[in-house]
């Protein structure tokens, strides 16, 4: 995946080739960007589920065999100068490969429910990191189910006819908006400015672990300057916040696309839910933070072995129990 973000990334400025207004290989690019991501974020969390090891490796196999299928089939679709999602195209190459690439999708939703399971009945490392990889992974989770719902809720608009990047037709069933169709979108992501986009909510669940796994190293790295986020209690409190947050923003752009309005282009109601979002977050954070008492090292094991006197010259305690004895 890195070295496709490489090839991609040149791709952009060597190749004008454009599939609706947008270069050929822009979707390379933020594919292999995700996947390198994710996937680095799923090595680094296999190997520490302790339980069923040989299963966890086959499942970390699977995700890597069915992201190279997915994955790759849209680099050689951009390569081909056409569509790799919502393509109904009816030349030989493009019905085998949409038979494949959507075997490459359940793989990929299939393995990482496996670990989110597996995360229900283990813990990984102080409270903070465990609720963060759990949530983490079970957003994922539903990002990738409301990707495989977004050509359920659009194929309902019937087949619609664009150009590729030569300029012959290709019939698309299905497709990311809801309410407009694909296409002239914001820059980078191309996500719609006119209607409903259900790639917003997909991103932003996808990449949750990330920002939850974020959330808890900043808060460790801080623990060393403020006295009451040495507590893990607080520390597994504010991640719980970070993570109600998060999961409510997820929920309100996922309503958001379904009713066919763009994220730029919020209605009073979207706006409503966003403000109670921020402000519930905003307060519970801060009832976290002020119920911890201050200065106290808490609970935190690091602090607690630090506040330890250490074994002084002479055997230490083992001098004193001598003298006592004698």
């Amino acid at each position: 995946m890195s070295a496709l973000v490489v090839v991609a990334s040149v791709g952009l400025f060597a190749d004008g080739r454009e599939l609706l207004q947008q270069s050929i290989w822009a979707k390379p690019l933020k594919f292999g960007a995700s996947f390198v991501m994710y996937g680095a974020t799923l090595a680094w969390l296999i190997p520490k589920l302790r339980r069923a090891r040989r299963t966890m490796w086959t499942v970390g196999t699977v995700f890597a065999v069915a992201g190279l299928i997915d994955v790759g089939f849209i680099a050689v679709q951009a390569a081909r100068g056409t569509f790799s999602h919502f393509n109904a195209g009816t030349d030989t190459f493009n019905r085998i490969g949409q038979q494949i690439f959507s075997t490459g999708v359940f793989g990929l939703f299939g393995a990482s429910l496996i670990v989110a399971i597996m995360l229900l009945f283990q813990r990984i490392g102080d409270a903070a990191l465990t609720w963060a990889l759990r949530a983490g992974i079970g957003l994922a989770v539903l990002g990738m189910a409301l990707a495989s719902f977004i050509t359920g809720w659009t194929s309902s608009a019937g087949t619609r006819t664009v150009e590729d990047a030569y300029g012959s037709p290709v019939p698309l069933v299905g497709g990311h908006g809801v309410g407009a169709p694909d296409g002239g979108g914001m820059p980078i992501t191309n996500w719609s400015t006119t209607g409903g986009d259900l790639r917003v909510p997909h991103f932003i669940g996808l990449h949750s672990i990330q920002v939850f796994v974020l959330t808890v190293l900043v808060l460790t790295a801080l623990a060393t300057r403020i006295g009451r986020l040495r507590h893990e209690r607080v520390r597994a409190q504010l991640t719980g916040v970070v993570i109600l947050g998060y999961s409510a923003l997820f929920t309100v752009t996922a309503w958001q696309a379904l009713r066919g309005q763009s994220l730029v282009h919020p209605d009073a109601a979207t706006w409503t839910a966003f403000a109670a979002t921020a402000v519930m977050t905003a307060l519970l954070a801060a009832l976290a933070v002020t119920a911890a008492p201050a200065g106290s090292l808490g609970t935190d094991p690091h602090h607690s072995a630090a506040s330890t006197p250490a074994p002084g010259p002479c055997g230490g305690r083992r001098f004193q129990r001598r003298g006592l004895g004698r």
